[in-house]
């Protein structure tokens, strides 16, 4: 957590990264997930977990991760500054910023995590603490933040499919992650993800993400979908949870042995 964000260099390589969901919060599946070999450990604190204002809360699983080698990938639930300093403060180095729904915002979001910000100075605070090793690692500290720091956009609102673009283009932004239920809501078919109003708007994502050179990425909790959408072009996948594993593996079982 505190060397290279390899999520983040495997992306700009071209590379592929998938990763699945602790929706415990669990240190213990944090390192579980690592140990299997997963490129990341995403993490819902929009939705579940602990309040990300917490800072202590972090603490178990930020060593998990690091004991493991695995990326954090944490969903905050805005990212007002205050709060986009704190989490940053823990030693987590990739953010996924939900509910977007303008370029203005994206900006804001990656200014608030970044020393510098296209050649001006971004809104991140000085804070010390962990990710400096206490202290011990200060010396050229905001230039390696900068060069780690991970900031992803949700699009799952049409107000952000009808600007995608002009989102695209915020410098330093990392990647995005389309949110089709969401999204779904959003345009007026709850959960109808396959409806053709939504679908098309998905494509729109896909080709301005291609077009500009963003790695995109979505829930894929089926190999053979999660393929697909690797095929597709998609190279950022959460491909399950501890949860749905559970329901799936130990639910055929009891039902066989019943």
């Amino acid at each position: 957590m505190n060397g290279e964000n390899e999520v983040r260099s495997r992306l700009e390589s071209g590379e592929i990264v998938l990763g699945a969901r602790a929706e415990t919060a669990s240190p213990v599946l944090v390192e579980v997930y690592g140990q299997l070999g997963y490129d990341f450990v995403w993490l819902d604190l929009e939705h579940a977990g602990p309040s990300p204002y917490d800072g202590t809360a972090f603490d178990a699983l930020v060593r998990a991760a690091e004991i493991a080698d695995v990326e954090l990938l944490v969903r905050v639930p805005h990212a007002e500054s205050p709060l986009v300093h704190k989490v940053l403060d823990t030693g987590v180095t990739t953010l996924l910023v939900p509910q977007v729904e303008s370029a203005d915002q994206v900006e804001r979001a990656v200014r608030a995590a970044r020393f510098e910000f296209d050649g001006e100075p971004g809104n991140r605070g000085w804070g010390g603490g962990r990710p400096t090793k206490w202290g011990a690692d200060a010396e050229g500290f905001t230039e390696r933040q900068d060069g780690q720091v991970l900031v992803g956009a949700m699009i799952e609102r049409r107000s952000a499919v009808e600007s995608v673009e002009e989102i695209l283009s915020v410098a330093h932004l990392g990647f995005v992650f389309i949110g089709a239920n969401d999204l779904s809501i959003s345009m007026g078919h709850p959960r109808e993800t396959d409806h053709p109003e939504v679908a098309a708007a998905i494509e729109r994502v896909e080709s301005a993400c291609l077009d500009a050179g963003v790695p995109f990425g979505a829930p894929r909790h089926d190999t053979e979908a999660a393929a697909a959408a690797i095929d597709d072009g998609y190279t950022v996948l959460r491909v399950g949870d501890e949860v749905g594993a559970v329901r799936e593996v130990l639910g055929d079982r009891i039902d066989a042995l019943r």
